[in-house]
C-alpha cells in the first residue's frame, strides 16, 4: 500500500499595496471562520477514522469468521498491532470472488469472506489462506504453531503486499519462526503454480502505482514441502508486488488494465493450485 500524501496548508499572501475595504475585510473574516470550521471538521473526521482503524486493527475480528458450509471461502489471516492484515479488504475479496465464479467451477461463497487468527482451529477447515503486509508481522508462539500445523496438514498460504529489504527481513524472520528449516526458493515461470489455470507467460509485473511506474517489478518466491521443488508448494510469496491492491481497484481505473488482469490471473492460479495440490 502506498501512504497518502500529507496535507499542505499555505497561508494566503497579499501584496503590500492592496488596501482592503470593509466589505472585503468582512468577507475575509467570514472565509477565515469558514476555513477554521472546515479544518476542525477535517481533524475530527481524521481522528474518528484513526480511532475506528485502531479498534479494527487491534481487536480480534471473531465476528467476521464465516461458518464452514463446504463452499470455497476466501480466508484472510489476522495479526495484531498493525492494520496491514486488512489492507484491500473487503473490495479485493468481493472482486476476486466475482472473477472466480465467472471463470472457474470453484463457485466460491458469494456473500462473505472470513478473517481468522492463525491459531484458530477453524482455519483447518479452509484449504487456502491469504496474508497481507507480512513486513509488519510478528507472530506469537501460538500463532506460529497454528500456521505451522495448518501448512503441515495441507493448507496453502498466499503471501502478498510487501516490498523493500526491511519488510523482507521482518517477513523472513516471522516465516523462520513458523518453519525453522524452510528454504525460500525463487519460482521460475514454468512452475506448476503459474500454469494451473492460466498459462502465465511472464512474471514481469510492476508493483501498482508510482513504485511500479518507477521500475519496481514483482518477484515470486515459494516454500516447498521438505524443501523439495518436485513436491507440493506450501507457501507462495509475492514480493515487491501487491495483487490485492490491483484487485481492489480493478473497477475504478486506478491502474493499467494489463497488470490488473495479470493480478487476477495470479490469484486464480493460486486458488486452483491450492485446491488441487
Amino acid at each position: 500500500m502506498q501512504a497518502p500524501s500529507p496535507f499542505s496548508f499555505h497561508p494566503a499572501v497579499f501584496p503590500s499595496r492592496v488596501r482592503l475595504s470593509a466589505p472585503m475585510l468582512s468577507r475575509g473574516r467570514s472565509l477565515r471562520r469558514l476555513g477554521l470550521v472546515f479544518l476542525a471538521a477535517l481533524l475530527l473526521a481524521v481522528t474518528l477514522h484513526a480511532q475506528r482503524r485502531r479498534f479494527w486493527f487491534d481487536q480480534v475480528p471473531s465476528v467476521t469468521a464465516v461458518p464452514y458450509d463446504g463452499r470455497f471461502t476466501i480466508v484472510r489471516l489476522w495479526y495484531p498491532h498493525y492494520g496491514g492484515w486488512s489492507y484491500d479488504y473487503p473490495d479485493m475479496e468481493q472482486n476476486f470472488t466475482l472473477i472466480l465464479n465467472d471463470l472457474t467451477y470453484v463457485h466460491p461463497r458469494p456473500d462473505r469472506s472470513s478473517i481468522l487468527r492463525m491459531d484458530d482451529p477453524e482455519l483447518m477447515k479452509f484449504p487456502i489462506a491469504y496474508l497481507s503486509e507480512p513486513g509488519y508481522w510478528y507472530p506469537t508462539d501460538t500463532e506460529a504453531q497454528g500456521l505451522r500445523t495448518y501448512l503441515a496438514k495441507g493448507g496453502f498460504l498466499i503471501v502478498d503486499d510487501f516490498h523493500f529489504e526491511r519488510e523482507w527481513q521482518v517477513f523472513e524472520a516471522a516465516m523462520r519462526k513458523v518453519l525453522p528449516n524452510a528454504r525460500i526458493d525463487r519460482l521460475p515461470e514454468n512452475h506448476p503454480v503459474f500454469q494451473s489455470f492460466f498459462s502465465i507467460e511472464s512474471l514481469e509485473v510492476p508493483y501498482p502505482g508510482r513504485l511500479g511506474e518507477s521500475g519496481l517489478m514483482g518477484e515470486f518466491y515459494g516454500i516447498h514441502q521438505d524443501n523439495d521443488p518436485s513436491k507440493r508448494l506450501m507457501v507462495v510469496i509475492n514480493y515487491n508486488m501487491d495483487i490485492g491492491d490491483y484487485m481492489e481497484h480493478s473497477g475504478r481505473g486506478f491502474y493499467a488494465v494489463d497488470p490488473t488482469n495479470e493480478a487476477f490471473k495470479f490469484g486464480v492460479n493460486y486458488v486452483i493450485y491450492g485446491l488441487t495440490h
